[in-house]
């Protein structure tokens, strides 16, 4: 493969070798750092440039300058290269000693190439049962060798083949996990296809791969795929349906065709089921409809059927839960225990320190005391472990309570097979996205009682969806809101100033210039650093060195960095970058393909994988990586998970997150960079929600300005939901 960096510089040198070491590897934009050995020399050459998609033991054609750097010497600058699979025995063993097959590792990649030398590729691809022939290789490492070496042939023809499209190296990983050796054939063949299966490949991507096939700017397939494409682009902002004539219009910008061609694939596409009217000109993907549909009619199928309750007299049920916890209720809570007990489905919201744990407590005492059978259940593994301390009684993940099973691909709990009980109470509501609030629903036995624990002034779901702002708004369920504050004593700076940011009126305290300056005795501070740079110097401050040593935290396990942006200077990739050469300098450092990882990283899972029991947003620390055999071995709180290397794409560093990702959980320390670079993100709830996830201590760290910012805009954007009307219908 060979690709130019279009540069105006000519290119007067040209320098062949085996590709020795990747120093430093930039996958965003192919970046390159490493050490290059000649063919006719001994002694490493450092080269620089853009390389995409190669592996040690390659070798390169490399064209360029020679340049006398001033911190590292003579180096080669390239633009232009080749690649080629190692011709020489030398070549090969390098690149089967670098880790890349499963099953090869240093040793064996010497015994293998000293076996059959120049052959050694052709043999592995071509009859790799000879590969018996060497010592201590038996039929099982031989067949794990066939398959890796197979899986990373499609691996490098996705590569190759999408090297040109600005693919990055974890969505090609991504293609061929999904396709598995067909990847090329149907990128060849249906480029529109990946749109729908691989989540982070986008329209501009695959309609370059098609046009660039030969296929019309005006086929139906384009338009279709522009048109569903525009369609899931107001899901991913949290739309359930969207306008028709909206989404004609934007689908013809992105096609750069005629509207009537629009329109008429827009009605074909709602003769074939591929898009549903929801009302009167409102468009809706299949799979959102029947999500909407499913929870309209499971609530309204609890609604409507006999409580198998047993019989309790609620006032004296309270009286004794009184008793128990040893204090006299508020009217609120009293209000939220009885509406609890007395209604089918029954809403419970409010802000931190407004009495939902104690409502919690002595409506699972109550029960458990009438024998009644009770379920507790959260989105998140940390929630669920809240909730269950809160409680005193067993709670569980959504995905855990439902039981995902692979095999079936999909939850084995469902109105078929229901959850066997008389009460559900399920936390964190508003982390619930229409398509996981469906299958939740539809488990519940119409005999029993729901209730809906969340604060609708946090942050709406990841996914689509507006689920408990949209059943509170239906006017028919009852809604308990908690208002008064409760906690006074514990946490009263967080829990204080949250009730005033969500009054428009929260201020914090008044900014500090320096870290010195840090009142141990408060819990909300406010650091000043008006500039992106200075920001990232704060907080690898704070968790480097005066959190550690004012607080004695962990800055792992202790600390958490929400931040609004993902790039930028002070975006999450850059502070995860910085805030682990800080805290986790020498950690051992690995690459398994175009990965880097370092033990004693903190990492997050950014998918589902239900295979290993791990779930989207669980955080664990890298304890080991095998760079031999592609594997890495993380603790989560709970387990410890062994990631093969198609997996390890699920995984990012996790020092600093998204508020987003932060939802339902919480952190003993929250440090949050607000800047006005954030202004995009800059609203009040997301301030609220990032506040709220914080026990003991919350550090601002940034511009007074963009705070203020933040709290006036309270003009969140409205998500177009059709649940409402579905309930009511």
């Amino acid at each position: 493969m060979s690709q130019s960096n279009n540069k105006n510089n000519s290119s007067d040198s040209t320098l062949e070798g085996v590709l020795e070491r990747i120093t430093f590897y930039n996958e965003e934009n192919g970046f390159l750092i490493g050490k290059l050995r000649a063919n006719d020399k001994s002694e490493e050459i450092a080269v620089v440039g853009k390389a995409p998609k190669i592996q040690c033991g390659e070798t390169l054609v490399l064209k360029g300058n020679w340049t006398n750097h001033p911190k590292h010497g003579k180096q080669f600058s390239f633009d232009q290269f080749e690649s080629k699979l190692p011709a020489s025995a030398y070549g090969i063993r390098k690149y089967l000693g670098s880790g890349l097959v499963h099953g090869i590792g240093k040793t064996y990649a010497n015994k293998i190439v000293d076996h059959f030398g120049a052959d050694t590729l052709k043999v592995i691809s071509e009859d790799s049962a000879r590969l018996r022939e060497i010592p201590g290789i038996g039929s099982k490492r031989v067949k794990g060798i066939r398959l890796a070496w197979e899986e990373q042939k499609a691996i490098r023809e996705v590569m190759m083949f999408l090297q040109t499209y600005g693919v990055t190296d974890a969505l090609c990983l991504r293609l061929v996990r999904k396709y598995g050796n067909n990847a090329k054939s149907i990128l060849e063949n249906d480029p529109y296809r990946i749109i729908r299966d691989v989540k982070g490949i986008g329209f501009k991507t695959a309609d370059k791969i098609a046009l660039n096939l030969g296929l019309s700017s005006n086929g139906p397939d384009r338009i279709d795929a522009g048109i569903l494409h525009t369609q899931q682009e107001a899901e991913d902002e949290g739309h359930t349906h969207m306008e028709r004539r909206e989404i004609a219009l934007k689908a013809t910008e992105l096609l750069e065709t005629s509207t009537a061609g629009v329109e008429k694939r827009i009605q074909a596409l709602l003769e074939d089921g591929e898009l549903i009217s929801t009302k009167t000109d409102w468009l809706q993907l299949p799979s959102s409809w029947k999500a909407e549909d499913n929870i309209a009619r499971s609530l309204q199928s609890v609604l409507k059927t006999q409580s198998s309750l047993p019989s309790i007299l609620i006032e004296k049920a309270i009286e004794w839960a009184q008793e128990k916890a040893g204090f006299e209720f508020a009217e609120a809570q009293t209000e939220g225990i009885r509406n609890a007990l007395s209604s089918k489905v029954a809403i419970l919201t409010g802000g931190p320190g407004t009495g939902k744990t104690t409502i919690l407590r002595a409506i699972v005492s109550i029960l458990k005391a009438k024998k009644a059978k009770v379920m507790l259940a959260a989105p998140t593994g940390r929630a669920a472990r809240r909730m269950a301390e809160s409680a005193s009684h067993f709670a569980q993940t959504v995905h855990r309570l439902l039981k995902f099973d692979p095999g079936h691909g999909g939850f084995t709990v469902n109105e078929k097979s229901p959850l066997v009980c008389d009460f559900l109470i399920m936390d964190e509501t508003s982390m619930l996205d229409i398509r996981l609030a469906s299958a939740l629903f539809r488990s519940v036995p119409p005999h029993a009682h729901i209730l809906l624990v969340g604060d609708a002034d946090q942050l709406p779901s990841v996914g689509s969806g507006n689920v408990l702002k949209d059943i509170i708004d239906c006017d028919l369920f009852s809604v308990t809101r908690l208002q008064v504050t409760f906690r006074q004593a514990e946490n009263s700076g967080i829990v204080d100033l949250a009730h005033g940011i969500l009054a428009g009126k929260g201020s914090p305290p008044a900014p500090i210039d320096s870290l010195d300056e840090i009142n141990p005795s408060q819990d909300v501070h406010f650091i000043r650093a008006v500039t992106p740079e200075l920001c990232i110097e704060v907080v690898t401050n704070l968790c480097q060195q005066v959190l550690p040593r004012k607080f004695s935290v962990d800055p792992k396990q202790d600390v958490q960095i929400l931040a609004p942006l993902h790039r930028g200077t002070a975006g999450i990739g850059n502070l995860n970058d910085q805030v682990r050469d800080s805290i986790n300098p020498h950690g051992a450092t690995h690459s398994i393909g175009f990965n880097i990882f370092r033990e004693g990283d903190k990492v997050i899972q950014t998918r589902n994988n239900y295979d290993k029991d791990v779930f989207n947003g669980d955080m664990g620390i890298i304890d080991s990586v095998d760079s031999i055999n592609g594997k890495i071995e993380i603790l989560f709180e709970e387990k410890r998970i062994i990631y093969e290397r198609m997996e390890i794409t699920d995984l990012q560093p996790a020092y600093a997150i998204s508020v987003h990702k932060s939802q339902g959980s919480e952190y003993p320390v929250v440090i949050f960079p607000l800047l006005k670079q954030h202004f995009m993100m800059l609203q009040r709830n997301l301030v609220y929600t990032g506040l709220t996830r914080a026990k003991k201590k919350v550090i601002f760290v940034g511009d007074p300005a963009a705070y203020a910012m933040a709290i006036r805009n309270d003009k969140t954007l409205v998500r177009q939901t059709d649940l409402k009307r579905k309930i009511k219908k």
